[in-house]
């Protein structure tokens, strides 16, 4: 890019809201005579003149006031459109005034009229067209700002007109004068545009102005050198004036380059600096342990000895491998070891260490190590430990081994070297003997047998004797047993097990499995969830971020279907096995469900990249955001609706003996028919260790939802269908409130004290009594003791069919049995709040501060004795908005009576 270039770019830029008047004809400027059509001949007459600065000029002037009806014409000659649409004529006249003249009929104007004539071709000629106002398209009648006598010069008035839309080739301009003394200095016919310009690092043509002053012509737009598109489609919006309007779309600067000449250009990273992805961000050092040479770098490579692991973005230092375990200590018992270590002196800049335990078992009289087979056991396991400490069974008696401690990170698999270890040498004790492998009944008479074995196949040292633990089925008579060789009996108590309970299923009735059920989950996939070839799948936007990746919108074609929009989940790049097994295991949950209320499933993608999960497309989205948006918008027999078919989809989740866990208006989608279905069947986040959102607790280990989680389910994680019906109790309590967050800005920890101190949600502003009790049965602390999914179920259509009963109200907003500290938290003291504007922000009604401050609503005396007349006066039209705030409202008129002083 030259420097040239970038000079034009930069005037562009600061010149982005100025118009530009493009001339299509001036008279000003004419050198010789400019011989116009004038009819009659007495009527218009071209002389020659001098402007203020003496420069020689054409004009035409006509001045016979003394004869009556008057009819004179002058017609321009043919000026090119050059395909504008509208022109403008800015005309420069003197006019004289009549009253200056003696002796005059009066007749005399002061006044001429504009006209145009539109023709494909220059065809006029001294007769056609006709000289009158139709053919010709009359624009304006055109008066003098000021007029002038003998006594004094000529006052110079200037005028501008525009018409339009224009379509042929080119026009005449016509001049009607009917009886005035005037003189037409100059004429200058002009067409205005938008100049080029620079917006969010797109370059917009010079564009025309459209046909009428209000038009607005679209400019499409394209990205600077070095930019890329961030939202399509790329336009700006010329207007009449010739400014340009807010630009739509946007490109920013590519990785590696950053932006420069105040936002007009994209300039390479110098060398020593890069940038990684694009976006409007500035080029930045490398990180430590990495660096760049060349300019325009979007990565810095890492020195020797360093590396970034698959996971790491590039914003990431390069971090080496960890030194060797520490401290490490054995405790042998018999054929049993403890193992434990401390972490590395240096953990090479990461905090992903995790260890491996290397077994080896000696031979002394060989002088070598071996790998020890898999018979022994190393638990919790033997790779990819978080913690340091394990325990190892199954050793061989009288056995040297070598344990040897590797500490691993995210970079240790890049090191082409072994992983440094520690190594500890142990040798085992005495140990018990395995189990004989085979007992033979050599004979038997009615009071004794006779039995024989071979010895164990580890004998772990010298056998001193046998024992046989034996019990009687029918009777409790003693039974004599007697051994080849050495013997001891020991008596056993006969102790009946109760049977372990099992989940009662109907003949013929599905039953959930959990696919982590599976030796190899990946079989999960293949049994529940329809493998979909790629070419089927279109993506066609991001619509969100998901725990694995993006969130598109696409469209799905299988073969002998017709095509159908769908939501596609991708697996983001650089993914680890884990990350794939727990992305797909949504798919294999959810490919076992087929309900009208159950999100569903249409296959999956994993034989090409990226991998996909494709499901239904849900046009509303989460429930919760689709209520905060359409606040107050919904009869009440919409909202139990909309939770009927919530309860239906638990229902049919909990009869197929599948626990849901995370039950939330943020889980459950909306179609354009309002039809909600449960989603989000991912569980493994509730066990991951960097979960940040703040949605989900580890306080008790594991991530559980606070504000929606059952008591039991948070203190002994206790998760069972009942758990999920305490859930839905929350998720009633969201579509009343219209997306209302639970329990409002307690923290988790306070919402945890307070349901055990039996508080429980007030009611939502007019929700009905029955709903409201329905959710008080749902949060009942005995979970034996709530309502099962199909009574639920039963208990909504019953009301759905006596809409009567809905129209109960209970007119308390606040639990009676929660303690005064708890309500406090739910109806704000309005005499902590210093303004309106902060009643108005604790309330979620911020929207409305400039609304109740411009009618005059700036106090509390004001605002309490405010109805809803006033409120839609100024301006809150939605009925739900209204209603908040005049709860609110008279939540304020109670606190000052309960505050005012009485006065006798």
């Amino acid at each position: 890019m030259t420097m040239d270039y970038l000079l034009v770019l930069c005037s562009l830029w600061l010149h982005m809201a100025s118009a530009v008047e493009e001339t299509l004809m001036d008279t000003k400027w004419a050198t010789t005579e400019l011989a116009w059509t004038a009819h009659p001949e007495t009527g218009w007459e071209e002389v020659s003149g001098y402007d203020d600065a003496m420069n020689p000029i054409r004009t035409y002037q006509v001045c016979n006031v003394r004869e009556a009806n008057q009819n004179n014409w002058l017609r321009s000659d043919f000026i090119p459109r050059k395909d504008v649409l509208r022109v403008y004529v800015e005309m420069k006249f003197t006019v004289r005034d009549c009253n200056s003249i003696p002796n005059i009929p009066g007749s005399c104007k002061e006044t001429f009229n504009l006209f145009y004539y539109e023709s494909d071709s220059d065809s006029a000629t001294e007769t056609s067209p006709f000289w009158m106002e139709n053919p010709y398209v009359k624009v304006d009648t055109i008066a003098p700002d000021e007029s002038f006598s003998m006594l004094e010069s000529g006052r110079v008035n200037t005028k501008v007109r525009s018409f339009g839309p224009l379509s042929k080739t080119g026009f005449y301009l016509a001049f009607q004068d009917l009886g005035a003394c005037m003189s037409l200095i100059s004429v200058r016919v002009f067409y205005k545009k938008c100049s080029t310009t620079i917006a969010n690092f797109a370059v917009f043509p010079e564009t025309a102005t459209g046909a009428e002053a209000t038009s607005l012509v679209i400019a499409p737009g394209t990205c600077v050198p070095n930019a890329l598109e961030v939202s399509v489609p790329l336009k700006l919006y010329c207007n009449g004036d010739g400014e340009w309007m807010v630009p739509v779309g946007s490109c920013t600067c590519a990785s590696g380059f950053e932006p420069a000449m105040k936002d007009t250009q994209c300039q390479a990273c110098s060398p020593g600096t890069f940038k990684s992805k694009q976006g409007e961000g500035f080029c930045t050092p490398c990180p430590p342990n990495s660096r760049t040479s060349s300019g325009a770098a979007n990565l810095c490579s890492c020195r020797n000895g360093f590396y970034r692991s698959d996971t790491d973005s590039p914003d990431n230092a390069c971090t080496t491998v960890p030194s060797a375990p520490r401290n490490v200590i054995s405790n042998v018992n018999e054929t049993y070891l403890v193992l434990e270590w401390s972490e590395p002196r240096d953990s090479g800049g990461r905090d992903d260490i995790f260890y491996n335990v290397i077994c080896k078992k000696c031979l002394p009289e060989r002088g070598m190590c071996s790998r020890c087979d898999d018979n022994v056991d190393i638990s919790p396991r033997h790779l990819g430990l978080t913690q340091r400490r394990v325990a190892v069974r199954n050793l061989q008696a009288h056995t040297q081994y070598s344990f040897e401690i590797q500490a691993v990170n995210g970079v240790s698999n890049k090191n082409p070297y072994t992983p440094q270890f520690s190594a500890v040498n142990i040798t085992t004790n005495q140990a018990a003997p395995s189990a004989v492998p085979t007992v033979h009944l050599m004979g038997a008479t009615a009071s004794t047998m006779s039995l024989s074995w071979l010895p164990p196949e580890k004998p772990n040292g010298i056998i001193l004797d046998y024992e046989i633990k034996y019990h009687e089925k029918v009777s409790n008579n003693t039974i004599h047993i007697v051994f080849n060789g050495n013997y001891c009996l020991t008596a056993v108590i006969h102790v009946i097990i109760p049977a372990i309970e099992s989940p009662i299923v109907t003949p013929g009735m599905k039953v959930y499995i959990d696919p982590f059920t599976y030796e190899d989950p990946n079989e999960a996939v293949r049994e529940f969830a329809k493998e979909i070839d790629i070419s089927c799948v279109k993506i066609e936007e991001v619509i969100g971020a998901g725990e694995f990746g993006e969130v598109c919108r696409g469209r799905l074609k299988l073969p002998g279907r017709r095509e159908i929009i769908v939501a596609i989940k991708t697996l983001k790049v650089g993914y680890t096995d884990r990350q794939r097994r727990d992305f797909l295991s949504e798919a294999s949950i959810m490919g076992q469900f087929d309900h009208p209320n159950i999100i569903r499933l249409e296959g999956v993608v994993t034989k090409s990249r990226p991998v996909m999960i494709v499901t239904e497309f849900m046009e509303n989205g989460a429930l919760d955001s689709f209520l905060r948006l359409n606040d107050g918008q919904f009869t009440v027999i919409q909202l139990v609706g909309m939770l009927r078919g919530i309860a239906a989809g638990m229902k049919y989740l909990s009869d197929m003996n599948y626990v849901h866990r995370d039950l939330a208006a943020r889980n459950i989608l909306v179609n354009s028919n309002l039809v909600c279905k449960v989603s989000d069947f991912g569980l493994s986040r509730f066990l991951e260790d960097d979960a940040t959102d703040p949605t989900y607790t580890s306080s008790l280990g594991g991530k559980i939802p606070i504000r929606w989680t059952a008591p039991e389910a948070i203190a002994y994680r206790k998760f069972t269908s009942a758990s999920d019906v305490w859930s839905y109790g929350i998720v009633m309590w969201e579509v009343m409130s219209y997306g209302e967050r639970p329990y409002w800005d307690m923290s988790n920890q306070d919402v945890i004290n307070a349901v055990e101190q039996d508080y429980r949600l007030p009611p939502p502003m007019d929700c009905p009594t029955a709903l409201h009790q329905l959710m008080l049965d749902c949060w009942v602390k005995e979970r034996n003791l709530r309502p099962k999914f199909s009574q639920i179920v039963a208990t909504l259509d019953k009301l759905i069919r006596n809409a009567a009963s809905l129209k109960v109200v209970t007119s308390s907003t606040h639990s009676s049995g929660a303690s005064q500290p708890l309500l406090d938290r739910c109806v704000p003291d309005y005499t902590t709040f210093t303004t309106v504007g902060d009643w108005l922000d604790a309330i979620k009604m911020s929207r409305y501060g400039d609304n109740f401050l411009n009618a005059g609503f700036a106090s509390f005396d004001l605002v309490a004795q405010m109805t809803a007349e006033d409120l839609l006066r100024i301006g809150v039209t939605l009925a739900g908005h209204q209603k908040k705030i005049l709860g609110s409202i008279q939540d304020m008129r109670l606190q000052m009576n309960q505050t005012l002083p009485v006065q006798v």
